[in-house]
Protein backbone atom coordinates (compact mmCIF):
# COMPACT_ATOMS: atom_id res chain seq x y z
CA UNK A 1 0.00 0.00 0.00
CA UNK A 2 2.81 2.38 1.37
CA UNK A 3 4.44 1.93 -2.65
CA UNK A 4 0.98 2.91 -4.18
CA UNK A 5 0.89 6.00 -2.38
CA UNK A 6 4.30 6.87 -3.20
CA UNK A 7 3.18 6.57 -7.04
CA UNK A 8 0.44 8.33 -6.75
CA UNK A 9 1.64 11.04 -4.78
CA UNK A 10 5.14 10.90 -7.28
CA UNK A 11 2.76 11.78 -10.15
CA UNK A 12 0.49 14.38 -8.30
CA UNK A 13 3.76 16.26 -7.55
CA UNK A 14 4.98 15.89 -11.37
CA UNK A 15 1.98 17.22 -12.69
CA UNK A 16 1.43 20.28 -10.55
CA UNK A 17 5.26 20.43 -11.44
CA UNK A 18 3.68 20.40 -15.41
CA UNK A 19 1.24 23.01 -14.22
CA UNK A 20 3.33 25.56 -12.62
CA UNK A 21 5.74 25.36 -15.60
CA UNK A 22 2.77 26.34 -17.97
CA UNK A 23 2.11 22.63 -19.73
CA UNK A 24 -1.26 22.77 -18.38
CA UNK A 25 -2.91 23.94 -21.52
CA UNK A 26 -1.46 21.19 -23.66
CA UNK A 27 -2.27 18.40 -21.08
CA UNK A 28 -0.29 16.27 -18.58
CA UNK A 29 2.49 14.15 -20.13
CA UNK A 30 2.09 11.21 -17.39
CA UNK A 31 5.58 9.16 -18.04
CA UNK A 32 7.22 13.17 -17.46
CA UNK A 33 4.96 13.39 -14.20
CA UNK A 34 5.72 10.09 -12.80
CA UNK A 35 9.40 10.08 -13.50
CA UNK A 36 10.12 13.58 -12.64
CA UNK A 37 8.06 13.98 -9.54
CA UNK A 38 9.70 10.58 -8.11
CA UNK A 39 13.26 11.77 -8.87
CA UNK A 40 12.10 15.07 -7.59
CA UNK A 41 10.21 14.20 -4.43
CA UNK A 42 13.23 11.63 -3.73
CA UNK A 43 16.25 14.60 -4.53
CA UNK A 44 13.97 17.61 -3.27
CA UNK A 45 11.57 16.14 -0.44
CA UNK A 46 14.56 14.22 1.48
CA UNK A 47 16.76 17.26 1.14
CA UNK A 48 14.11 19.66 2.26
CA UNK A 49 12.58 17.40 5.29
CA UNK A 50 16.41 16.38 6.29
CA UNK A 51 17.78 20.13 6.11
CA UNK A 52 14.52 21.15 8.08
CA UNK A 53 15.66 18.64 11.14
CA UNK A 54 12.01 16.35 10.37
CA UNK A 55 13.50 13.50 9.41
CA UNK A 56 11.60 10.97 7.17
CA UNK A 57 8.05 11.85 8.33
CA UNK A 58 5.14 13.55 5.80
CA UNK A 59 5.74 17.72 6.68
CA UNK A 60 4.93 20.72 4.83
CA UNK A 61 9.14 20.64 4.49
CA UNK A 62 8.97 17.26 2.88
CA UNK A 63 5.99 18.20 0.10
CA UNK A 64 7.58 21.94 -1.05
CA UNK A 65 10.68 20.25 -1.51
CA UNK A 66 9.22 17.57 -3.24
CA UNK A 67 7.63 20.35 -5.55
CA UNK A 68 10.54 22.03 -6.12
CA UNK A 69 12.93 18.79 -6.69
CA UNK A 70 10.12 18.25 -9.47
CA UNK A 71 10.20 21.52 -11.28
CA UNK A 72 13.66 21.28 -11.27
CA UNK A 73 13.48 17.79 -12.85
CA UNK A 74 10.74 18.70 -14.86
CA UNK A 75 12.49 21.82 -16.55
CA UNK A 76 15.35 20.14 -17.16
CA UNK A 77 13.74 17.68 -18.63
CA UNK A 78 11.92 19.76 -21.30
CA UNK A 79 15.11 21.68 -21.65
CA UNK A 80 16.77 18.70 -22.74
CA UNK A 81 13.71 17.39 -24.97
CA UNK A 82 13.83 20.72 -26.59
CA UNK A 83 17.72 20.86 -27.34
CA UNK A 84 17.79 17.35 -28.59
CA UNK A 85 14.72 18.33 -30.76
CA UNK A 86 16.82 21.34 -32.12
CA UNK A 87 19.83 19.56 -32.64
CA UNK A 88 17.62 16.83 -34.91
CA UNK A 89 16.58 19.04 -37.61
Amino acid sequence: MLIIAIILFGMLIGAGAQMLLGRSASGIDWPMAFASGLLGSLVGGLLASLLAGDGLELRLSGIVGSLVGAVIVTALWQWLRGRRASSAS
